[in-house]
C-alpha cells in the first residue's frame, strides 16, 4: 500500500498542468489533511474560488488522499480517504472516508486577520472529528504568516482545558460519545460539535524563496488513539515541514511529526477555470466572406435540400449535421446538430458563419434550431449585419450575445433534408470502471475494452447499445459481501464483476419528442444500466429563457442477472421521481427529487452542483428516504460527491464528452436511484439561454 502512496505522489507530479502554477499555493499551504493548513494544523486561509485540490501524503502506518474543493469564494469542503494500520484494539488496518466543510468568515484586511470556522470529519467514523475557529495573518510583503486558533474534538486533546463557551451553555462542556458501532457511522453526531474541552494551536508558514518554503505548528492533537493503540509516540506538541514547489504547481513536502514520525506529502492545485489550453487547438472558423448574389452562388433551394448541397457540406466539415432548411424572403431557418462542439454557443457561430458564405447576400436573417436526439431544443435568431459588423470587435462576444434572440421550438419551421435519416454511427474504444475509495481498498477498477453503435432510422428515435469486454482488473476481487436488510438493491454490484464476462452496458430504445410548448419527452425501453432492464418515461417543462425547470419520471425496473447478459432476476419495482431542477447563476445548479426508489423506499435527493463554463463540474448529493439509519447500514444514508471533466479542458481538441465519476463512502440499498441514459435536463440544458450565456465567448472560436 505504500508503493501505492507513492505511486500517487508521484502522479500528481507528473499530471499538474502549467495553469495550476498561477496559484499562490506556497502562501497557502495545504496541510495533511488537504484543507488549507500547515502540516496537521489548520489555518484561517482558503484556497482561491473553484480551486479543486489534491493531495497524498504518507507516513509510517498512515496514509491519506484527500480531494479539496473551493465551493464558492467562502466555503470549502473536503473529502479524505485515511488508511491506518493496527488501528484501535482489534490491530485491524481501518478504511476510514470523511468529510470536512469550512467558512471563511472574515478576510484578512491591513490590520484583521483572515478567519475561518470548520468541522473536521463530520459524519463519519470520528476517527478524525474536530471543529476549529483559526486565524491567519500575512507579514513581509505575505513570505510570513502567522496562525493561531482553537480547536475542540482531536483538535482540543493536547494541552486542553475547560470549553469557553460553557460561559453560554452548560450544554457545550460535554462532548457526545460519537458512533458506537458500524451502523451509526455517517450520521451528524451534533451533540459533538464545539463541546467538551478546547485547546489552543499555532504555527507559521515562511516563503524562503520562490520554490521553497518552511512550516512549524504547535499542535494540540495528542493522539491519544495512536498513542494507546497502534505504537505512536507523541514526544513533542511541535511539528516541522519543509515543502518544495515545482514550476507546474505542484507540491512536495517532507515533515517531522511530534518527534517521532517522518512523512511525506504531495499536493496539487487544479484551477478548472484555467484549461491545459485556454484557446482551444481546433481549427479556426470560416472567415466572412462577402455577400453574394444567388447567381453567383449558383444556389437555389431546391438543390439545398440535399445532404450533398455545399451547405451541408460545408457545415459538415465543421462538425455540423444539416438536418432541415426553409427559405422565406430574406429569412433562413435551419435545423442542425452539433456532434463536435462542448458548447453549443461554439456549434451556433460556426453554423451562423457558413450560412452567411453560402446563402445569397439577400437573406439577411439566420433561425438556427438546434437539435438533440432528433428534438428541436431551441431556437436562436442572428442578423447577417451583426455577424458583419462584430467578427472582429473587441467586444463582439458579449454584443453578438445581446443582439441575438433565443425562443422555443416546439415544432421545427425547417423542412426536412432529403435522405438525413437514417444515421449510424459506431465506435471502439477503451474503457476504465473505478471504484474508488470503498470500505476495504482505495482502488479497485477494470480497463477493458467498449463497442459502442447507434442507429436513427427516423427522427427522434435512437436504438443504441454497448458491449464490454474487460481485459484487466480487480473489481472481481472484493470480498466484501451484502448484509443489507433491504432487498439487494445496489450493495450486491460486486456479484456483477464477479460472475461476467462479456457485458452488455445497455441496450436501448428512446424516443425523445416535444409534446408541447417548453415541454419535452422521453421513452425509454430494454436493457436500461449495468443491473436493471425495463422501461422509463420522462416528462420535462424547461422554458428557454428561464432558471426552473420541473419533470416527473416512472419506470419500471427488473433486475438483471449478474453476468449482464439478457437474462433477469425475479426482482422488479416501479420507481418514479418529481424533479425541480434551478439555475442560481454562475454556474451553481441546484436539484431536488422526490419519489420512490429502488428498495420501495420513499424520500428525496438534493444536490448541488458547480459548473465552469468550460464544462468542469463538481458536485454533492445526499438522500434521504423513510428507510431508518439503523435499516440502512454503515453510512447511515446515501450521499457523495461527483466530478466531470470534459475531455476539451483536457487536451484542448474541440471534441464532445469527458469523464465522469461519483464517490461515495459506501454503497448501500436505501436511496438507490435507476440509472437511466439521456435524462432531459441534461439533454435539453446546453442549447438554452442561461448555458448559452455562460459559453457564449466561444461563439467567435
Amino acid at each position: 500500500m505504500r508503493q501505492f502512496s507513492l505511486a500517487v505522489c508521484v502522479s500528481i507530479m507528473m499530471t499538474a498542468t502549467p495553469a495550476a502554477a498561477q496559484d499562490a499555493n506556497l502562501h497557502f499551504p495545504v496541510s495533511t489533511f488537504g484543507t488549507p493548513g500547515l502540516i496537521d494544523m489548520p489555518t484561517g486561509k482558503v484556497f482561491s474560488d473553484g480551486t479543486f485540490g489534491l493531495s497524498s501524503n504518507f507516513r509510517q502506518g498512515t496514509q491519506r488522499y484527500n480531494l479539496t474543493f473551493q465551493i464558492s469564494p467562502r466555503i470549502f469542503g473536503a473529502f479524505r480517504y485515511s488508511i491506518i494500520d493496527d488501528y484501535g484494539t482489534s490491530r485491524d488496518t481501518l478504511y476510514d472516508r470523511s468529510f470536512d466543510v469550512g467558512y471563511l468568515i472574515s478576510e484578512e484586511t491591513g490590520l484583521r486577520p483572515s478567519v475561518v470556522v470548520a468541522l473536521r470529519d463530520f459524519g463519519g467514523t470520528g476517527v478524525y472529528s474536530s471543529e476549529y475557529v483559526a486565524a491567519t495573518k500575512h507579514f513581509m510583503d505575505d513570505r510570513l504568516s502567522v496562525t493561531g486558533g482553537m480547536g475542540w474534538g482531536r483538535l482540543g486533546s493536547y494541552g486542553s482545558f475547560g470549553n469557553p463557551l460553557g460561559m453560554i451553555s452548560n450544554a457545550f462542556d460535554t462532548r457526545g460519545a460519537g458512533p458506537s458501532g458500524i451502523t451509526e457511522v455517517g450520521r451528524l453526531e451534533a451533540d459533538q460539535w464545539f463541546r467538551g474541552d478546547a485547546a489552543f494551536f499555532g504555527g507559521l508558514a515562511y516563503q524562503v524563496n520562490t520554490r521553497l518554503s518552511f512550516k512549524l505548528e504547535y499542535s494540540s492533537d495528542a493522539y491519544e488513539t495512536e498513542v494507546a493503540n497502534a505504537g505512536f509516540e507523541h514526544k513533542t506538541p511541535i511539528n516541522a515541514a519543509l515543502t518544495y514547489g515545482f514550476k507546474n504547481g505542484a507540491d512536495l513536502s517532507v515533515y517531522a511529526l511530534h518527534g517521532s514520525e517522518i512523512g511525506f506529502m504531495a499536493s496539487l492545485p487544479i484551477n478548472p477555470q484555467k484549461p491545459t489550453y485556454a484557446s482551444g487547438i481546433e481549427e479556426a472558423p470560416p472567415a466572412l466572406l462577402p455577400r453574394q448574389t444567388a447567381a453567383a452562388l449558383s444556389w437555389d433551394e431546391a438543390s439545398v435540400q440535399s445532404k450533398t448541397s455545399p451547405l451541408s457540406a460545408a457545415l459538415r466539415d465543421q462538425g455540423i449535421t444539416l438536418e432541415g432548411i426553409t427559405v422565406n424572403g430574406s429569412t433562413a431557418t435551419v435545423r442542425v446538430s452539433n456532434g463536435r462542439y462542448p458548447a453549443e454557443a461554439q456549434a451556433l457561430g460556426r453554423t451562423a458563419r457558413v450560412l452567411a458564405n453560402q446563402l445569397p447576400g439577400d437573406v439577411t436573417t439566420f433561425r438556427i434550431e438546434n437539435t438533440a436526439n432528433g428534438m428541436t431544443t431551441s431556437r436562436t435568431t442572428l442578423r447577417r449585419s451583426d455577424l458583419e459588423a462584430l467578427e472582429y470587435d473587441l467586444d463582439g462576444s458579449w454584443r453578438s450575445y445581446a443582439r441575438a434572440q433565443f425562443e422555443d421550438a416546439p415544432r421545427t419551421e425547417a423542412k426536412a433534408i432529403v435522405d438525413a435519416y437514417p444515421k449510424f454511427d459506431w465506435r471502439l474504444t477503451p474503457y476504465l470502471d473505478p471504484a474508488l475509495f470503498d470500505p476495504d481498498n482505495p482502488v479497485r477498477a477494470d480497463f477493458g475494452l467498449q463497442a459502442a453503435g447507434s442507429f436513427t432510422p427516423v427522427r427522434g428515435l435512437v436504438l443504441s447499445g454497448a458491449i464490454r469486454q474487460p481485459l484487466a482488473g480487480n473489481l472481481d476481487e472484493s470480498t466484501r459481501a451484502s448484509n443489507s436488510v433491504l432487498p439487494h438493491v445496489r450493495s450486491d454490484v460486486v456479484e456483477y464483476a464477479k460472475q461476467s464476462d462479456l457485458q452488455i452496458k445497455h441496450l436501448t430504445a428512446e424516443y425523445f419528442f416535444r409534446p408541447g410548448t417548453n415541454l419535452f419527452g422521453r421513452v425509454t425501453a430494454g436493457y436500461l444500466e449495468t443491473m436493471y432492464g425495463g422501461l422509463s418515461t420522462e416528462l420535462l417543462w424547461k422554458p428557454v429563457n428561464g432558471p426552473l425547470a420541473l419533470g416527473a419520471e416512472v419506470n419500471y425496473a427488473k433486475k438483471r442477472d449478474y453476468d449482464q447478459l439478457f437474462g433477469f432476476q425475479d426482482y422488479d419495482i416501479v420507481t418514479g421521481h418529481a424533479s425541480a431542477y434551478y439555475d442560481f447563476g454562475a454556474g451553481y445548479l441546484g436539484q431536488i427529487d422526490v419519489g420512490r426508489y429502488l428498495a420501495g423506499d420513499y424520500g428525496a435527493t438534493v444536490s448541488l452542483d458547480r459548473e465552469f463554463d468550460n464544462g468542469f463540474r463538481v458536485g454533492a448529493f445526499f438522500t434521504l428516504t423513510d428507510v431508518s439509519f439503523d435499516d440502512f447500514g454503515e453510512g447511515s444514508f446515501d450521499k457523495g460527491i461527483r466530478f466531470t471533466f470534459p475531455t476539451d479542458w483536457l487536451t484542448g481538441a474541440a471534441v464532445q464528452g469527458g469523464y465522469g465519476t461519483t464517490i461515495r463512502p459506501v454503497q448501500r440499498d436505501g436511496g438507490a436511484r435507476l440509472d437511466v441514459r439521456n435524462r432531459l435536463y441534461e439533454v435539453v440544458r446546453g442549447s438554452q439561454t442561461n448555458e448559452l450565456e455562460d459559453r457564449w465567448g466561444r461563439f467567435w472560436r
